[in-house]
């Protein structure tokens, strides 16, 4: 992919030698000439510009990006090159870094974010990840809510151990993505059986994160029957 990085501090570099690591180009856009540092990050494309200024991203090529990243450390500036990256060059997706999570609730499709990510709700997602079983664990949100990735952790007694798959009654709009068992990564099969402590993650939309955790609850949670 061709992926534009507007911001090159600390976290739009780190960004960028992560996706040249996997094999993408990179492009950082940064209006500060002091954080131009071209042999920070080796094989980068540097442009020297105003990522909020349609005319800087025309001179910049930015339609023909796959991906825009807004990380600078400003809110405004990241929702401005967001919207900016989807409306007048129609690229087709946009990451945006939320700086004070108190405005995490603009970071919508009404100003082009695809995906919003708050490093404070990031990092509590994977506190809960790490001690949290038969509860629903958020991740990550994408389209504002439309649909988001969650995790569940299987309870010993959950009533859905040893059997497989395709007895698992899942709610409307929520597919199975992968399975966690120790240090393996399994394809959801319908054979495949549940094991206890099997981490279980989902795409699904926010309205029946609820009946998904009754699905999947502990026998203990269900009540008499």
């Amino acid at each position: 992919m061709r992926v534009a990085i507007a911001g090159a501090g600390a976290v739009g570099r780190s960004i960028a030698g992560e996706l040249l690591g996997n094999g993408h180009t990179v492009m950082l856009i940064e209006k500060d000439g002091r954080k131009v540092r071209t042999r920070s990050v080796p094989g980068a494309e540097w442009v020297q510009a105003d990522a909020c200024e349609v005319s800087s991203l025309e001179e910049a090529q930015l339609a023909t990006c796959d991906v825009v990243v807004a990380a600078t450390g400003d809110d405004k500036a990241n929702l401005v090159v967001s919207l900016l990256a989807k409306t007048e060059f129609a690229v087709n997706r946009v990451v945006a870094r939320v700086k004070d999570p108190r405005n995490e609730w603009l970071y919508t499709e009404a100003w082009g974010v695809d995906v919003a990510v708050s490093t404070p709700r990031v990092l509590a997602a994977l506190v809960e990840e790490a001690v949290t079983v038969g509860d629903v664990v958020r991740l990550m949100s994408f389209r504002k809510g439309a649909a988001n990735l969650v995790e569940i952790t299987l309870a010993e007694d959950t009533p859905w151990v040893g059997r497989p798959l395709r007895e698992v009654p899942l709610p409307r709009e929520t597919v199975l993505t992968a399975i966690l068992r120790g240090d393996r990564v399994i394809t959801p099969t319908p054979d495949e059986p549940l094991e206890a402590g099997d981490e279980l993650l989902f795409v699904t939309h926010a309205d029946v994160e609820e009946q998904l955790k009754t699905v999947l609850a502990p026998e203990s949670a269900m009540g008499p029957a």
